[in-house]
């Protein structure tokens, strides 16, 4: 484990809070996959898995937004090619998705110790919803959230509150997992401990930049981190 501010010895948590894309599921490749045939098909570039992984995290909108040229991110054509996203998406979000390895372990082992879980994540909720039926069907969290008209999306700190509160627990007894700054930022500015993963979709770099206080290579090491 990489630590960068000591873990204190008197802090127990009591619910651990996970974004989904590039933490708990590896999306990547129909995400990108599903991006890149609108793209082909209306004419405009269409970009690699690694420049696609540097655009997900703040949900579908901005997503569709940073992968078309400037002269359509905004108006009518650019609703258009959200909405045919949204829809190509519908028909290939389950095609490579998987968790990513470990993660079984990961969630046996918070069962185990009987702590709190949620999925938070800027995904559209009907499709956070579906992730987590389908391909996370073997284990019951607490509260799953994607985003939703009316609560802002991550960084802001407002959806992490939210569901503290349905968990029941103060934000300040949440280990926050993610692999993104955008997951850091809502971490940190909830209250809340932000450790960053790093078999996800961004650099080390920027989860220290962002401010997570400790780094995992491996969900492994989230066990080790919690039973310390």
């Amino acid at each position: 484990m990489h630590n960068i501010m000591s873990q204190p010895e008197t802090r127990r948590f009591s619910a651990v809070v996970f974004d989904l894309d590039g933490t708990l599921l590896d999306t990547l490749a129909d995400i990108s996959f599903s991006l890149n045939s609108v793209l082909e098909q209306h004419g405009y570039p269409t970009h690699t898995p690694d420049t696609c992984r540097q655009m997900v995290g703040y949900g579908i909108r901005e997503l569709v937004r940073a992968a078309l040229p400037e002269s359509v991110s905004t108006g009518p054509l650019f609703d258009s090619l959200l909405l045919e996203m949204q829809s190509r998406y519908a028909e290939n979000w389950n095609v490579h998705s998987r968790p990513f390895e470990g993660i079984d372990t990961l969630l046996d082992a918070i069962d185990r110790l009987g702590l709190k879980k949620a999925i938070l994540s800027n995904k559209p909720h009907h499709f956070t919803r579906l992730c987590a039926d389908e391909l996370l069907s073997s284990w019951s969290f607490d509260v799953v959230m994607g985003f939703r008209e009316g609560v802002a999306h991550k960084p802001d700190p407002e959806g992490a509150l939210i569901v503290a509160d349905q968990l029941g627990v103060e934000p300040g007894s949440v280990l926050y997992v993610g692999d993104s700054g955008v997951d850091m930022q809502t971490a940190t500015t909830a209250g809340m401990y932000p450790l960053g993963v790093l078999w996800g979709y961004r650099p080390e770099e920027e989860l220290l930049a962002t401010g997570a206080s400790s780094l995992v290579s491996s969900p492994d090491e989230i066990i080790r981190f919690l039973t310390a």
